[in-house]
């Protein structure tokens, strides 16, 4: 019996990294309460992994409608924000603390 629940323990934690492994990430940093970069071009029909980093000694939050995501960034923090898969358009999102400054867009393309 414990070597059948170490066999099922192995063989979750590999599909879990070959699944993680198989995820994009893309990066957009938080710098004077703007997105770098400010348009991101992501693939369509695919998760990909967010990986937000904020630059700012204070928070920020990544917010968008059509994303359906909202996180709090704290200064010197990051935070991995899930989207996807989604098809191709684009999804703006905006800084809800700095919304003049902090906007940005995903565009989705096959």
């Amino acid at each position: 019996m414990k070597r059948l629940i170490n066999g099922a323990l192995l063989a979750c934690l590999f599909f879990c990294a070959v699944s993680n492994a198989e995820v994009p990430a893309f990066t957009i940093e938080i710098r004077d309460h703007l997105f770098y970069p400010s348009q991101l071009v992501i693939p369509a029909n695919t998760k990909v992994k967010l990986i937000v980093i904020n630059r700012d000694p204070t928070p920020e939050e990544f917010e968008s409608y059509e994303l359906n995501r909202e996180k709090v960034i704290m200064g010197g923090a990051k935070a991995i924000i899930f989207v996807g898969p989604l098809v191709p358009g684009d999804y703006p999102f905006f800084g809800e603390f700095n919304p003049k400054t902090a906007q940005g867009m995903i565009r989705v393309e096959n």
